[in-house]
């Protein structure tokens, strides 16, 4: 066999002869001399690296059978220096993105890729994560490939312990990213493992592909998630800082559009064709969501990593009063990630037991979540132009306040759920419209907490520590998860669930409802200390 090469003008240059007994590791240099020929003249693309780096060939080589000889011919000779000229140039120089917000009144162009990128994202993590209680107490295979459920408690603990795992990675992302690669740079790098993490879960239904595929979606996932928030705040500027507000709504609407469409069709899915089709399609959409940032590259303000500079901020004074004061904050917002987190795991099995027929419509018991981010699509803006607005009127509605608020509006939440367990502890089949209700009730505290944490973490932490205080933050998420999970834990080793128990029936639900209440007193007091002070990448905006 031949291969024939040409330059633009389709003159010819060489022509590569491959003999039977070519082996793999001269395919490689074949394709090298192919990549070395597509991209003449022009910059080679990442992607092409380890090919090249595999192969090693020398860019003024031919090659003819299983065999390299130098190129005779000087025409073809220099062309093929200038390919290894170019990609020599592609490993040394760096592209010319802006390091700043790009200044504007209006939006900054670069949020359209982003909200574009968290919606795939999310549609992604919440198509997956929709399914995976009922995969693993229905679905779940056995070594031997028979079914092997898990119990209701073991499911919830693993449920809790990979949302804990997803929550603990922002961490290691912010680190990653505010002292040596830079917000950009984090979110592409990592995206590629959580999409290894989607593999796995379709590729293997067995505990193996299960935990794997877990691990690796938590620190993908996980990884991204406080530079992806920390990079939204990092486009604005002191003239349109004022719209920062306004686009972590939209933000955050781009999160439940995906979270609502994949977890009405995942469920589906499952039901349908099987884990392996519901657990490939997020796997897909996540696969898009990484192109989509991809192709936003020269849109956004590449803010670069804080270096030394980051660790002396880090030990500064100014540095470790900040975070200190963040703290206690972070820690009492961990328990409403506890109950809020639950939507996935004890209402789904609540779900299970109660009356899905909504509708006229026979919901699966895992559809029901998908209630939370429609609802979101409503109360958003609801909020942010009616709520907020009006109320401030009255009592200035600051961000500490908002979140105190939906601390109790949480508790609130789970006396319905309480209540909904009564009945069925009773023996009735109450209907799903009872769940709906607390629904409602838990995402109007949702947006009250989560919404304005999220802006909250961005603006009180130092322009070079944007993406490790958001980390910090997210660490609440963790612990609150890493909270439920100890708790059906300990229920699952002493029996509480059992009758008679303490966490029998609605003595669960209880239980939360009291810690939620108590939390929500320790955080309304602690937040009455706390001076607010706004950091923008802009120090213009810089107030305190």
């Amino acid at each position: 066999m031949s291969l024939g090469f040409a330059n633009m003008n389709n003159d010819p240059l060489f022509v590569v002869t491959l003999s039977e007994d070519f082996d793999s590791h001269s395919y490689g240099k074949v394709i090298n001399v192919l990549i070395l020929a597509v991209f003449s003249g022009q910059r080679i693309p990442p992607f092409c690296w380890p090919i090249l780096w595999y192969s090693g060939v020398n860019s003024d080589e031919l090659i003819q059978g299983n065999s390299v000889v130098t190129g005779k011919l000087s025409r073809e000779q220099s062309m093929l220096k200038r390919f290894r000229s170019s990609f020599i140039q592609s490993l040394t120089e760096k592209p010319g993105y802006p390091t700043a917000p790009i200044v504007t009144d209006g939006l900054p162009p670069g949020v359209p890729y982003i909200i574009g990128n968290e919606a795939a994202e999310r549609f992604s993590f919440y198509g997956m994560r929709a399914i995976l209680t009922v995969f693993m107490t229905h679905y779940l295979l056995g070594a031997d490939g028979r079914l092997a459920p898990m119990s209701e408690s073991e499911a919830k603990f693993y449920f809790h312990l990979f949302n804990a795992g997803v929550y603990f990675f922002p961490l290691l992302g912010a680190i990653l990213a505010d002292l040596f690669w830079g917000k950009y740079s984090t979110i592409l790098g990592l995206s590629l493992v959580y999409c290894l993490g989607h593999v796995a879960l379709a590729w293997d239904e067995t505990r193996i592909g299960l935990f794997l595929g877990l691990t690796l979606i938590a620190i993908g996932s996980g990884g991204i998630k406080s530079c992806v928030s920390a990079h939204v705040g990092d486009q604005f500027g002191s003239r349109n800082s004022r719209r920062m507000g306004e686009v972590f709504a939209w933000f955050y609407l781009a999160i439940n559009i995906g979270a609502a469409t994949s977890t009405l069709l995942t469920p589906w899915l499952l039901v349908v064709s099987g884990p392996g089709l519901a657990f490939a399609v997020p796997g897909i959409l996540m696969a898009i969501a990484t192109a989509v940032f991809f192709a936003g590259r020269t849109k956004f303000a590449h803010i670069p990593p804080g270096g030394k500079k980051f660790l002396q901020e880090l030990v500064s004074p100014e540095a470790r009063a900040t975070i200190l004061h963040l703290i206690p904050l972070f820690v009492c917002v961990a328990m409403f990630w506890a109950l809020f987190d639950q939507s996935g795991s004890a209402w789904v099995l609540q779900a299970e037991k109660m009356d899905r027929r909504w509708l006229g419509i026979e919901w699966e018991s895992s559809q029901i979540q998908a209630v939370n981010p429609l609802l979101v699509l409503v109360l958003v803006p609801l909020f942010t132009y009616v709520v907020y607005p009006l109320v401030s009127r009255v009592w200035q509605l600051t961000m500490l306040r908002r979140i105190s608020v939906g601390m109790y509006i949480a508790a609130a939440s789970f006396c319905v759920t309480a209540w909904i367990e009564h009945m069925i502890a009773a023996g009735g089949r109450p209907s799903i419209g009872w769940q709906i209700v607390a629904y409602v009730v838990i995402t109007a505290a949702e947006i009250l907490i989560s919404v304005t944490c999220l802006e909250f973490a961005y603006t009180q932490a130092p322009r070079t520590m944007k993406s490790l205080i958001m980390g910090i933050y997210l660490l609440s998420v963790s612990l609150g998860n890493t909270f439920t999970a100890a708790v059906n834990k300990f229920i699952e080793l002493t029996g509480g669930d059992q009758p008679g128990g303490w966490a029998h029936g609605p003595g669960y639900y209880w239980f939360f409802v009291f810690a939620m209440a108590a939390t929500g007193i320790l955080f309304s007091g602690v937040s009455l200390f706390y001076r607010e002070r706004t950091y923008l990448q802009d120090p213009a905006t810089e107030d305190g």
